[in-house]
């Protein structure tokens, strides 16, 4: 079997004057190559500096810039650098196993994206290029990818209308690991037993206006985490009875937000990113977008 490429992915913008929205899924219209198990956000990165190489044996990654810039660096065995150079948040550079890359010359307040198609493994990391000479070279072995593994996985289904059963109680800002290093921090949500959910999809806001408002809508069945990874705003939250306000500003934060809550973002600082990984991909039908509807939907509580 022939080793895959990298390549650059182009990746849906919904133009919007309250703010750009880019999403990343794994179906038949969206545009990330495999079922990602893991999500990592690069942050606080001095300019010019640089996160070391490495290649995977078996993990594929789609590497995306959410705010500034960086170049994303391949390198073959021969030594051959190919340079792509990340600066615009509706394009993404797909990488597949067995490539080695870096990421370099980061402008200030860059943040960087990874979607992964594994969990963290130290024993998939390559970090010795000649190790990683040898591996280039060895035939491919045939097999089931990761990728596809992970995509044989069902969500049971709902048991109760979530507008019914949801309460702002289970609401809740999770303090994920920041990883600190002198090249930036790191942070990380991946599918493992103690997430809130499987991770299938990731959307983003950018290019957002100061104090512009954004959503204004709940769902039957997605759950979300909704994260700041450059600037602040508030998130408004109802579940039919009570209302609370939650201000994220600091990239190593998440709000847990289960189905049938309704939310709206507002005062968004300048230059402001909302990051949201959600459990479902985008279905139309999931969404309870008119106010009097959710109304009517949470009257039982």
């Amino acid at each position: 079997m022939p080793r895959k490429r990298a390549e650059i992915i182009r990746i849906p913008r919904i133009e919007d004057p309250r703010g750009n929205l880019s999403f990343i899924e794994h179906s038949a219209k969206g545009v990330l190559p495999f079922a990602p198990q893991r999500v990592y956000w690069i942050y606080d990165v001095p300019g010019g500096r640089e996160r070391h190489g490495h290649a995977f044996r078996r993990g594929e990654e789609l590497i995306v810039a959410l705010s500034g810039s960086f170049d994303v660096v391949l390198t073959d065995p021969d030594g051959l650098e190919i340079t792509h150079r990340l600066a615009r948040s509706y394009y993404g550079v797909y990488v597949p196993a067995g490539t080695w890359r870096a990421l370099r010359n980061f402008s200030s307040n860059s943040v960087a994206m990874v979607l992964s198609s594994t969990h963290y493994d130290a024993d998939d990391y390559i970090e010795d290029f000649n190790e990683y000479i040898t591996f280039a070279e060895a035939p491919e072995k045939d097999g089931e990818t990761p990728s596809e593994a992970a995509a044989s996985t069902c969500k049971p289904a709902p048991t109760a209308d979530s507008h019914l059963t949801s309460r702002l109680a289970d609401c809740r800002i999770i303090d994920l690991a920041r990883h600190r290093h002198a090249n930036g921090s790191l942070s990380v949500a991946q599918n493992t037993p103690d997430h809130p959910f499987h991770i299938k999809r990731a959307f983003y806001l950018y290019d957002v206006p100061a104090g512009a408002e954004r959503g204004g809508h709940s769902h039957f069945e997605a759950e979300e985490l909704i994260m700041s990874v450059s600037g602040a705003f508030d998130v408004v939250l109802s579940d039919g009875a009570a209302t609370r306000t939650f201000t994220l500003s600091r990239p190593y934060q998440a709000l847990y937000v289960p189905a049938g809550i309704w939310r709206e973002l507002n005062n968004f600082s300048g230059g402001s990113v909302c990051l949201v990984l959600t459990s479902e991909n985008y279905l139309e039908a999931d969404y309870c977008r008119d106010p009097e509807e959710f109304k009517r939907l949470t009257a039982g509580k």
